[in-house]
């Protein structure tokens, strides 16, 4: 018998360690190269003094997306990750005092915002029963297939997909769509919010979007026990178990194409030459084509696509606690248009940006001495195109702190026993997203979805590409499905 065939995964971010687990299940010698010292990219975490952290997202929903991959190797997820569902998903808060508790259940978010905002529950229950209705129809044929191979486009049903979705969803904006559903400013703002989880802006970003809350208030939002960087760890340890051969701090070089530039022979790492019979691209595709693949044509129009926002995070512990504060918190602006005015036309940041704070340590005590708490402060920051970086920095700090000061009635300065900063030029530095873009490309267009990069190169044989810079997306459960979609064509070895 001859040797299995070999394929290599380039970059061990989520999605990089998701593929790496399914070719090996589909028979591949597998081996994974990693510029970095550990597995993970964004999904890294930090210890500062007695605190940690998670560095990167902080939000788990569509956890079957990471037990599918157990499942499918027949072994048991729970030695090596856990988590359980929250009751409350985000707690809101405006300056004049408003709060909403972000019940995950739908009915008890209708009653909360019926209470303090005076929304109809028929309103919400209905919004959210659309959402709901739209992950199902819509969701699963755009997330979860290829838009770019017309078989498996068809079969995912697309016909029905688009016929699903009312012209307002596929024309008009998600603001647009809120405005009309909501009716209330605060309802619509909390709402809108939801075009930053594909790092876009309410009122461009296409009013399909509104199937996002579907999957908090539903389906249901998650705590990851003992960090997100357990998620990292568990598959890792998967892949390990399964023969995968990881290789960090061993970045890549080049992806090696036949002379014709018709298949994909290997990689160059460390000026050596390794053959495969599938490489696996994890990288941002702006980076990969022109760094590892200067010889391949690039596909000008997806890479000149508008990038999407980036964050600014700051990393405090904080020497109190604060009872009125959750898991998931979401101090809103005051002004959100003229925000996203500054993230996409001005590329800069206003003086009042929306603050999200992230707190583990109300889960997992132990992320913080006893009476401290870990607080992840975020604000969506512009993508990087050369702004003074001590600047940004600067003015950020100083508008978080006024505005959590303004909104929680307490000045958090005084608090702060360790800090750290991570900036959109850092996240370009440690993870080569380009421009620090988390997302990848933006969805501020009704097409954008289709002018993704797609997950197997359509003249190149061999060559697929995953992560959150291709088709369907950023974060971490459309990383996971760009993994399956981009191992979903891969013949068995």
């Amino acid at each position: 018998m001859g040797k299995p065939a070999r394929a290599i995964v380039v970059g061990t971010g989520v999605a990089g360690l998701a593929a790496a687990v399914r070719l090996a299940l589909k028979g591949y010698r597998v081996d994974a190269f990693e510029a970095a010292g550990t597995p993970g990219g964004k999904l890294s975490e930090l210890q500062l003094g007695g605190y940690r952290f998670d560095k990167g997202p902080s939000l788990f929903t569509m956890p079957h997306l990471v037990e599918e991959l157990f499942t499918l190797a027949g072994t048991p997820m729970a030695p090596h990750f856990s988590h359980r569902r929250l009751e409350v998903a985000f707690r809101y808060w405006w300056e004049d005092g408003t709060r909403v508790t972000g019940w995950s259940d739908p009915e008890r978010l209708a009653e909360e915002l019926e209470r303090v905002l005076d929304v109809p529950r028929a309103a919400t229950r209905s919004y959210l029963r659309r959402a709901s209705l739209l992950l199902d129809r819509t969701g699963r044929t755009f997330l979860e297939h290829s838009l770019h191979r017309w078989s498996t486009l068809w079969k995912g049903g697309v016909a029905q997909a688009l016929l699903a979705a009312r012209p307002q969803e596929l024309f008009g904006s998600l603001h647009d769509v809120n405005e009309h559903a909501m009716k209330h400013p605060k309802a619509v703002q909390l709402f809108d919010r939801y075009a930053t989880y594909n790092g876009s802006d309410p009122r461009r970003t296409p009013g399909i979007m509104r199937m996002i809350p579907g999957l908090e208030h539903g389906r249901g939002a998650y705590h990851a026990v003992g960090g997100m960087r357990r998620i990292v760890t568990a598959l890792h340890a998967l892949g390990e178990a399964l023969g995968v051969h990881y290789h960090f701090n061993a970045p890549v070089e080049r992806i090696r194409l036949s002379a014709d530039r018709r298949r994909v022979v290997g990689v160059r790492v460390n000026a050596t030459d390794v053959d495969a019979d599938v490489v696996l691209c994890n990288m941002d595709v702006e980076p990969a084509y022109r760094r590892l693949m200067p010889d391949l044509p690039a596909p000008e129009r997806t890479l000149r696509q508008e990038r999407s926002s980036s964050a600014l995070v700051f990393y405090w512990g904080i020497t109190r606690s604060f009872p009125e504060l959750g898991l998931h918190n979401i101090l809103f602006s005051r002004d959100h248009r003229t925000e996203f005015h500054h993230l996409f036309d001005t590329l800069d940041l206003g003086d009042d940006p929306t603050v999200y704070i992230n707190i583990t340590s109300k889960e997992d005590p132990q992320d913080a001495p006893p009476g401290c708490e870990n607080w992840f402060v975020m604000i969506n920051a512009p993508r990087h195109v050369g702004q003074d970086r001590e600047a940004l920095v600067a003015h950020a700090r100083r508008t978080v702190l006024a505005k959590v000061r303004r909104t929680l009635g307490v000045d958090p300065a005084p608090l702060i026993a360790v800090e750290d900063v991570l900036d959109p030029a850092g996240i370009e530095a440690a993870t080569f997203s380009h421009q620090g873009s988390i997302y990848g490309t933006s969805s501020n267009t009704p097409w954008a979805a289709f002018l993704r990069h797609p997950n197997d190169h359509p003249r190149v044989r061999g060559l697929h590409f995953c992560g959150g810079s291709v088709h369907p997306g950023g974060g971490i459960p459309l990383s996971l499905l760009s993994a399956r979609i981009a191992t979903a064509t891969i013949a068995p070895a």
